[in-house]
């Protein structure tokens, strides 16, 4: 979810012997992923570490359950454990930084409880919330986690991966939350196509909790979702709205991370037949003077 290094600086290693334990056969995995932006791909990590393919494998697959490694259609990164052992919050601190007059700006509007978050694995992580007077009836907070498939956060950062990665991410943890959760993988890849449709609008009505309601949308980079913010209510409040207020928020925020577009690492892939913008800004403008009259187009 962050920039990704082209190549990455390590050194390669002489031909040797292959080491005799395992911990040092995952220091030799663990030492080539420099920094939390290296995406490497098998291949590269068996060829850099002169393991075996095979047990590189099996160990970055072991690693990835662990959640020392992450594994996306750009390759395996640095995973949550690792991260928090090396303090590195950089990339998660400058997103909170970059939103929060943003979120600040849409409860004011709105009065309504707002959130930012990132992926993690199934999980959405939550980075900030930003309440009213209904902040306490929102079982959420900063620090905490929900699953992806069951909130407008998640399925707003989902339907921009590959189904592949979807699959990865989801397809094991997939579950109820409530009687209105998605509970299988065929409903959730059919959500997530609506939601493209939608220009990557998301809404949720209980799936996660009964009576909580969200409209979200991603905050995109040049290789995908980095982030999403959503705005909660009621399973009654009128969410479609203030969608164009969520739409805004997340391109502004999106253009402060991500002022000059960066051209995509070579290789990288991308889910297919998705539209690179968002609404126009004249969309967006008149979008928002309906909203302020109460109409919804």
């Amino acid at each position: 979810m962050t920039v990704v290094d082209a190549v990455p600086t390590v050194q390669m290693p002489v031909d040797r012997a292959l080491p005799p334990s395992m911990v040092e056969r995952v220091t030799l995995i663990m030492d080539v992923f420099e920094g939390q932006t290296v995406r490497l791909s098998l291949e590269e990590v068996a060829r850099y570490t002169q393991l075996p393919r095979s047990t590189a494998h099996r160990i970055l697959d072991q690693l990835v359950r662990l959640c020392w490694l992450e594994h996306t259609g750009l390759g395996y990164g640095l995973g949550r454990r690792a991260l928090r052992f090396g303090g590195g919050d950089g990339a998660h601190g400058r997103i909170r930084e970059s939103a929060a007059a943003r979120l600040h700006q849409l409860q004011i509007k709105t009065g309504m409880v707002v959130h930012l978050a990132v992926l993690d694995g199934p999980d959405v992580y939550y980075l900030d919330k930003v309440g009213g007077r209904f902040a306490a009836a929102v079982p959420s907070r900063v620090g905490g986690r929900a699953p992806a498939h069951s909130t407008a956060l998640g399925k707003a950062m989902l339907a921009w991966l590959e189904p592949e990665d979807v699959e990865v991410r989801a397809g094991h943890s997939i579950r109820r939350q409530t009687q209105r959760t998605i509970s299988d993988m065929s409903t959730l890849h059919q959500e997530l196509n609506r939601i493209r449709r939608r220009h990557g609008l998301a809404f949720e009505r209980g799936e996660c909790f009964p009576d909580i309601a969200c409209v979200a949308t991603a905050v995109r980079g040049p290789e995908g979702p980095v982030a999403a913010i959503s705005l909660v209510g009621d399973t009654c409040s009128p969410l479609e709205k203030v969608a164009p207020l969520v739409v805004d928020a997340a391109r502004q925020v999106s253009l402060e991370l991500f002022p000059e577009r960066e051209t995509p690492v070579r290789g990288a892939r991308r889910v297919a037949d998705i539209p690179e913008e968002t609404w126009s800004p004249q969309t967006l403008d008149r979008l928002l003077a309906a909203s302020e009259y109460g109409d919804w187009l």
